[in-house]
């Protein structure tokens, strides 16, 4: 074969070679997708925040109680929904964060979540610095550059890779509670009815969807906001008038979440080489709650003032009975009921096998 034919092919054997080593994990086991990106807020974040100048971020005890290497940056006792998501698709490590992703391990994917984050820039400033949906996407396309060169910048293998992979993207819950509810601090509520601000956030969105598209996302599961109005911050902090939460903040966000449907579709209609799957968060929220937790409306550790645990006090040692582990965040109990639904919406058919497996401890990732 002439050397001009061994250059045109190399690309192509180095997609397979990679292609073939991502979805084969260390314990034998075929990972789903050759690699996972996670674009979102607090219930993602892994440790974005951890050297950024903020009060959002949580790289001390309790946080990481329960999690194998202590306080990695993650706004939980232990695994977020997310690391849940990632079990159940096979990898044998925890995505890595953006601030710490290194080398080849980028090519199993990347998590550029950070807590307090919204759609709208101006989002949750209050608290300090923090990476916008537009950051992240900024950080998304260094990632790909690098992807590129390990593919010696041959962009049509560099496309293929990335066509192949699963993205996440859950953000809109802090551009209400860190913003529209926030009256105060941000002019959205005065300026905004809750349908106004939730299409001033859908029109945001479907522009940086657009755009994470066009940097080769063609599998994209798209989380809709959650009970907001029912964590123990929202509960304190306005008037439930009655009701077992604040249903101003709820119905605020089921409106979002209509509008979301409404770009999903709109996506798949537009989009026809890609899949964009709704993912629905007050489902997954509700449906968790039927689990028997006894303590739904208090934090499992002692909080202060921006609602996040008190460094190294101790928390409740019954986690598993809570729904909440501080004044915002689910408990890991709770995760591993809303990663399970949510792997469920993305993989039908593999369902019944992952949760027989997962159940049994059958994969455990290694760090």
């Amino acid at each position: 074969m002439r050397k001009g034919a061994l250059m045109v092919l190399f690309p192509f054997w180095v997609v397979v070679f990679i292609c073939c080593m991502q979805l084969q994990a260390g314990d034998g086991k075929v990972v789903q997708v050759p690699c996972y990106f996670i674009f979102g807020d607090s219930l993602a974040d892994n440790g974005n925040n951890n050297w950024l100048s903020t009060m959002a971020k949580v790289n001390y005890r309790p946080y990481g109680i329960d999690f194998p290497s202590g306080p990695t940056g993650r706004f939980c006792n232990g695994r977020t929904a997310f690391d849940i998501i990632a079990e159940l698709l096979g990898f044998n490590n925890y995505i890595p964060s953006f601030a710490t992703a290194k080398g080849r391990k980028i090519l199993s994917g990347v998590n550029y979540a950070s807590g307090s984050a919204g759609i709208l820039n101006e989002t949750g400033q209050h608290l300090g610095v923090h990476i916008s949906m537009d950051g992240q996407l900024k950080n998304h396309k260094i990632t790909i550059s690098r992807i590129a060169k390990m593919f010696r910048n041959n962009k049509s293998a560099t496309a293929k890779y990335l066509n192949k992979c699963l993205y996440s993207v859950g953000l809109g819950s802090n551009d209400f509670i860190n913003n529209y509810f926030m009256p105060k601090i941000y002019p959205t509520s005065h300026r905004y009815t809750p349908e106004q601000y939730a299409k001033v956030l859908a029109v945001q969105y479907f522009k940086q969807l657009k755009t994470l598209h066009s940097y080769g996302a063609r599998k994209v599961a798209l989380f809709g906001v959650g009970l907001i109005g029912c964590t123990p911050h929202s509960i304190s902090l306005h008037a439930t008038q009655g009701s077992t939460c604040v249903d101003a903040m709820n119905n605020a966000a089921q409106i979002f979440n209509e509008e979301l449907k409404l770009i999903v579709s709109r996506l798949n209609k537009s989009k026809i080489d890609a899949d964009f799957i709704y993912v629905d968060g007050m489902e997954h929220a509700t449906e968790a709650l039927s689990y028997g937790f006894k303590v739904l409306d208090a934090g499992c550790c002692q909080v202060g003032n921006f609602g996040q645990c008190i460094p190294y006090k101790t928390p409740c040692r019954n986690r598993s009975e809570y729904v909440f582990w501080d004044a915002f965040h689910p408990t890991e109990a709770v995760n591993r009921i809303t990663g399970r639904l949510s792997y469920n919406v993305l993989f039908p058919s593999k369902t019944d096998l992952h949760r027989v497996q997962h159940d049994n401890g059958s994969h455990q990732i290694e760090l």
